[in-house]
């Protein structure tokens, strides 16, 4: 068809250049003596079927660029009108839908991409993957924001910006052989410790090795345990104190009574030994209580019974119960800025156990005349603070995280001369937890501790309904 075309268009030429001889031969004979005239007549007459010859092979040209421009541009629906039946139009179709199929693919590349980005980007844990050689292919957010690397870590090696000599030679030997490895991570001055498994991975669908016998890349998944380890610590601390609480007044208990039992010792020592007995007896049933109190109030089924409590009138109720306790040292009982309306939504019986617990630690680690100050204000709309400080031995900074722990005591070797269970701040903790709120300590060696804790005010008492 292109080929009947072209003859069409020689056979067009050959007639108008005809048509151009007679005319000019013509013009010739009879304008002899006028040669503008006849030029211009020519240029007249020739004029339009020059225009519809070049528009004939050049306009279809111009359509074609403007479509494949459209086309690039995502704004072509559908096929000029220009290309016909013949073998042009077909030929240009075919190049059009090979444009069209090429972005569809491209098009979907693209969307593949972004999803892909926003899964890696949307895992807590940090991921980085690395190429053939060993360099950063990616490096999703939380990997940034856990580890504070650049931005612009492509490219690099990961010994450039995570200074880690085993995570480097991880990461090669399983690009090597493909294995899986795993092993603890703590960044330089950090706090973090992270479990990193590196695991090699191959683009292809068979996922082979390729011919030099490597893997395509390897991904390292970084899992914060900080938390994990924290517990397993807090396990381990609780375990042996747990131990050593019961086994000092078991062992106790047990060498008293043998002695009893041996019959050799005079009545008035025996009475001595007995009363020994019953005071380890007694702190086996405090530290069974305090366990059994422990496990309620961290319990998801612990409900709270709570109602409106005026404090100042709460804290003198509350005083009654300790009062001879301090007179025996002469404490002095201080309180600052007890408003009489202000008024607090808690469950009386456990926020008595907050305060008891509190003050008789108050009241242990203080002086001999020393002076307890209990104090409330209003934090903010919706919470009131209280606080309880004295001026005992004080805290040590390195202690001050850990107090709130089942059985953790500051300086063990200190805590034999001050007898407790260990666990009243760890239940006062998860008691104002489950109150909504929240408790904090203060101190200075030698100079006394504060414990605050907030609790919700009248305007808040819906969240406990």
């Amino acid at each position: 068809m292109n080929n009947i075309k072209i003859w069409k268009s020689f056979g067009l030429l050959i007639l108008l250049l005809i048509f151009w001889g007679g005319m000019q031969g013509y013009l010739i004979y009879y304008w002899q003596k006028s040669f503008w005239v006849s030029f211009f007549l020519s240029l007249l007459i020739v004029s339009p079927f020059a225009f519809l010859y070049v528009w004939y092979f050049i306009q279809p040209i111009n359509e074609m660029i403007i479509a494949i421009k459209r086309l690039l541009a995502s704004q072509l629906k559908e096929y000029p009108k220009i290309f016909g039946s013949d073998d042009f139009g077909k030929q240009m179709r075919e190049i059009f839908h090979m444009f069209r199929e090429q972005r569809k693919l491209t098009d979907e590349i693209a969307k593949e991409k972004r999803y892909l980005e926003a899964v890696l980007n949307g895992i807590g844990e940090g991921v980085l993957v690395a190429d053939a050689s060993g360099r950063i292919l990616r490096i999703n957010t939380a990997l940034r924001q856990l580890l504070s690397l650049p931005a612009n870590a492509q490219a690099q090696v990961p010994l450039e910006i995570i200074r880690h000599v085993e995570l480097e030679e991880a990461i090669k030997r399983t690009i090597q052989d493909g294995q899986k490895r795993s092993f603890e991570f703590t960044p330089p001055l950090s706090q973090r410790t992270f479990r990193v498994n590196v695991v090699g991975f191959s683009p292809s669908s068979t996922r082979e090795k390729e011919e030099e016998g490597q893997h395509k890349g390897a991904i390292a998944i970084f899992h914060d345990i900080t938390r994990l380890k924290e517990l397993e610590r807090i396990r381990q601390d609780f375990v042996a104190n747990v131990s050593h609480e019961l086994r000092t007044p078991l062992t106790t208990i047990k060498g008293y009574t043998e002695t009893l039992l041996d019959g050799s010792i005079k009545e008035e020592v025996a009475e001595q030994f007995v009363q020994v007995i019953k005071k380890h007896t007694d702190r086996l049933i405090k530290i069974a209580e305090d366990l059994l109190t422990l496990s309620k109030v961290e319990s998801k089924e612990f409900q709270l019974q709570t109602e409106e409590i005026l404090l100042a009138d709460f804290v003198e109720e509350v005083l009654v119960l300790v009062k001879e306790t301090g007179a025996k040292k002469k404490i002095k009982f201080c309180r600052q800025d007890l408003e009489p309306s202000l008024a607090v939504v808690a469950d009386r019986y456990y926020l008595e156990l907050v305060f008891l617990n509190l003050l008789d630690n108050a009241l242990k680690y203080s002086p001999e005349g020393g002076e307890i100050r209990i104090s409330a204000k209003v934090q903010d709309e919706e919470y009131a603070q209280v606080t309880i400080q004295d001026t005992g031995i004080g805290i040590p900074p390195a202690d001050l995280p850990r107090i709130f722990e089942r059985f953790y005591r500051v300086e063990k070797g200190r805590s034999k001369e001050y007898e407790g269970t260990g666990l009243g701040l760890s239940i006062v903790k998860h008691i104002i937890q489950a109150h909504h709120g929240k408790v904090w300590a203060e101190s200075e060696l030698g100079k006394g501790s504060a414990f605050h804790f907030t609790l919700p005010r009248k305007s808040v008492a819906a969240n406990f309904k």
